[in-house]
């Protein structure tokens, strides 16, 4: 049985009266960095979109989705409206669904960071309590792309093709 995970990608379109003509690498993503000793010392690969396990049997992915950014980021998120972005599948089998909101106005500011406990260094003995992210901001979609893990990049191609079609309408 396939482990479920779901979150919230905002993102936030350039301003209108920007000269640069290339809307895709000047549209900005909110991605948090991982948390605890693991992590600490890490960019590439070390980021996530805000986003945790649920079990689809019992919760809609969408309210878990806002449970969970809740939860790791402490503040609401936008009232939206959210899009099914997609599910994109790790090389481990986890199944993640992506919604996306225009976060226009929304702060990457005030964060009150969930935690976790950890034994570290592992089989130490020792353990800690550790936030879930250390920090969260806006990024370029072009940032980002070697920022979060490998397993969510493709949430980034499939937003720049919503971006794209949606400003074909």
């Amino acid at each position: 049985m396939p482990i479920w995970s779901a979150g919230l990608l905002l993102y936030r379109l350039p301003v209108a009266n920007d000269a640069a003509n290339d809307t895709a690498s000047r549209t900005e993503v909110l991605i948090a960095h991982m948390g605890g000793p693991f992590w600490a010392s890490k960019d590439d690969a070390a980021w996530s979109i805000p986003k945790g396990e649920f079990d689809p049997e019992g919760e809609r992915a969408l309210e878990a989705a806002h449970r969970e950014f809740v939860e790791e980021l402490g503040v609401q998120p936008p009232d939206g409206p959210y899009a099914e972005l997609g599910t994109f599948v790790y090389s481990s089998g986890k199944k993640v669904v992506v919604f996306i909101a225009d976060g226009a106005g929304f702060e990457a500011s005030g964060f009150a960071f969930g935690e976790f406990e950890l034994e570290w260094p592992p089989r130490s003995g020792r353990r800690a309590r550790y936030p879930e992210v250390d920090r969260a901001e806006w990024t370029s979609m072009d940032a980002a792309r070697s920022r979060l893990v490998k397993g969510q990049r493709p949430a980034l191609d499939a937003l720049e093709k919503h971006l794209a079609e949606a400003a074909q309408l």
